[in-house]
């Protein structure tokens, strides 16, 4: 065991971790990944959620009093959910002390049938916020058109957000303008700016993994030479366009005011490709006030031969846009790719709810008192 995390950490990367479920937070496995493996952070998502509560493990004495009250089948599975994020919360409480609200948070995501819908999106933040009451929550908002006015009105009413689906360039600028937005508007409301905490989830490996198709499908030298480049030149020009907003002077006047930065967050970061190596997507995204959220399996390789080298970001943006120009030359539709995969990533979430909603049907009536 290396002490990479340790030094991925001490490079300014908040490390996260990319999975929750009730039997990680009772047999104290998350407070050991905090302890040990420089965890500072919990993310989840629906389909987190869906292999959780579907592999039953510990759900069952709530999921059976759940039964008993006849609740509906959508109050349910907020009332599970909400109780795994709250005690993650209770285990990450010291690191969010200690990193005075930047780190020990855990995030849970509106539902994903609202992501075209902004007014029923900023209620659901709303009332999750209320649910959890905890206050090292982060309420995640996919960054579709929709979602974009929903991350600033939430953002206005003091609520920290972690806005997820990010695939594109010009969808994170609009990302952080959002988050602007939403800080002018909670300045103006007298609320204390530094309490509200944001991250921008920018998606890397299945970047990789549809350009990857269509270079295959070229089959030429110039197309294989580029295979397992698009992610990462992807992410390093976000971070260039990160570096940009948050030095701009309208970031200046809301940083007086004591606004928190909102970090870049590497999301997506577990290898698809096993003929890259399994920490491609941490090792050569290492740079100041970013965040990686990592599989377990991700953290792990991490730990055990990860190569961290310091800064791997800045400094390679010439070469991430020739490397973007290039695969623009062979045909392939920057545009149509991200929008095809912020489509699907909604299109998954939504499939993983709604997966969630027959699981946890099904063991409500398993579970229900005979009449």
């Amino acid at each position: 065991m290396t002490d990479a995390l340790k030094r991925l950490s001490d490079e300014g990367v908040a490390i996260w971790l990319d999975d929750l479920s009730r039997k990680r937070i009772t047999s104290g496995n998350l407070a050991e990944l905090i302890d040990q493996s420089h965890v500072v952070g919990v993310t989840t998502n629906p389909s987190i959620f869906q292999k959780a509560i579907s592999s039953g493990d510990g759900y069952e004495p709530q999921l059976r009093d759940l039964a008993a009250r006849e609740v509906t089948v959508e109050e349910a599975i907020r009332m599970i959910t909400t109780a795994d994020v709250r005690d993650a919360a209770d285990i990450l409480r010291p690191v969010f002390d200690a990193t005075d609200g930047r780190d020990g948070r855990v995030s849970i995501e509106v539902d994903p049938r609202l992501a075209h819908n902004t007014l029923a999106t900023v209620a659901e933040a709303k009332q999750l916020a209320w649910l959890v009451d905890r206050p090292n929550t982060l309420i995640k908002i996919p960054a579709t058109k929709a979602g974009l006015p929903a991350i600033a009105e939430t953002i206005g009413l003091g609520i920290s957000v972690n806005v997820t689906l990010i695939f594109s360039l010009e969808r994170y600028r609009a990302v952080m303008d959002a988050y602007l937005t939403g800080l002018e508007k909670a300045k103006a409301a007298g609320l204390d700016l530094s309490k509200i905490h944001s991250v921008a989830s920018f998606f890397v490996s299945r970047v990789d993994t549809e350009i990857d198709k269509r270079l295959d499908a070229l089959g030429t030298e110039e197309a294989k030479e580029l295979r397992g480049k698009a992610a990462l030149a992807n992410a390093r020009l976000a971070y260039q366009a990160y570096e940009e907003v948050f030095s701009s002077d309208r970031w200046a006047e809301l940083e007086k005011a004591g606004a928190n930065r909102q970090r870049p967050l590497w999301a997506s970061t577990g290898v698809k490709d096993p003929a890259y190596k399994d920490t491609l997507y941490v090792d050569d995204l290492v740079a100041p006030n970013t965040v990686n959220t990592m599989p377990e399996a991700t953290l792990q390789a991490t730990a055990d031969h990860g190569a961290i080298t310091g800064d791997t970001v800045r400094g390679t943006y010439e070469q991430a846009k020739a490397e973007l120009d290039a695969v623009a030359r062979l045909g392939i539709s920057y545009d149509e790719v991200v929008q095809l995969l912020e489509d699907e990533g909604v299109d998954k979430f939504e499939q993983a709810w709604n997966d969630l909603l027959k699981s946890t049907e099904a063991e409500l009536k398993r579970l229900a008192p005979e009449a």
